[in-house]
């Protein structure tokens, strides 16, 4: 490895949509939990029906937490109901009911569809380990170590900061830094020598506002431009080809 190469320390992946294909089971367990929601609004209050579509997903929810995706789409339709607690049943009609309602939703299909990978994305991590590069994942859901054990992932990742540690540290969710940033230090590792590798808008900021050297977009929803826009310094559509080298030179090309 030359000199300008070896600066290359780590990379944190985020997990949905970029390592496992449950992005779209994310979306779809949304659309459904937030459709009938407005319908049952439509039926209690006459508030005419409005369906929860792609760009409502992408612009409020995706690679947010959860509650913080609940309260943004919420928002954006005027609607103002009772933050609640995130012990709240699926029933109770609060930001947590709702949220805990989506993710119900979401395990019931994961269940009976079981899980994807993107082999590409896979190929790529262990071409960084066997490197000796540094890795962990970095993502806002709660359910990030039951999908990786679920799919033989888990061994890959030195450091886990998700939804769970960030509610038991108190960590922001994106846009801010605070999980990647997190995942940096549990390795040992310098942000401006580190990489972050993000699907969402939300992502990609989070990346920038952590001062990593690279962000690298992964856009799965034909979102190249709003991916560039919002602080990816590299866009992808997968990994196909991508390498240690890639990465290496993406990441030196930011930091000269």
């Amino acid at each position: 490895m030359s000199e300008k190469s070896s600066k290359l320390q780590a990379v944190i992946f985020d997990l949905d949509g970029v390592i496992t294909k449950t992005a779209k089971v994310h979306a779809a367990a949304w659309k459904v939990m937030f459709d009938e929601y407005m319908q049952q609004r439509e039926k209690n209050n006459g508030e005419p029906f409005k369906e929860f579509v792609q760009d409502d997903y992408l612009t409020y929810v995706d690679g947010k937490p959860r509650y913080k995706g609940v309260q943004s789409f919420l928002e954006s339709r005027n609607i103002n109901i009772p933050f609640g607690e995130p012990e709240d049943g699926t029933e109770v009609e609060s930001v947590c009911g709702l949220g805990n309602r989506k993710n119900e939703k979401f395990l019931e299909v994961l269940k009976k569809d079981g899980i994807e990978i993107y082999t590409s994305t896979v190929d790529l991590i262990r071409d960084l380990k066997s490197k000796d590069i540094r890795i962990g994942v970095a993502s806002s859901s709660k359910n990030c170590q039951l999908v990786l054990q679920q799919t033989d992932l888990e061994k890959y990742f030195e450091t886990r900061v998700d939804g769970v540690v960030s509610a038991e540290l108190g960590l922001k969710g994106k846009p801010e830094g605070d999980i990647f940033v997190r995942a940096a230090e549990n390795l040992g590792c310098d942000p401006a020598y580190s990489v972050v590798v993000e699907d969402a808008v939300s992502g990609v900021q989070a990346g920038q506002n952590g001062k990593f050297g690279l962000v690298i977009g992964v856009a799965r929803e034909d979102n190249e431009k709003e991916l560039e826009n919002n602080g990816a310094d590299v866009v992808v559509t997968d990994f196909a080809g991508v390498t240690t080298t890639t990465i290496e030179e993406w990441l030196n090309q930011q930091t000269h």
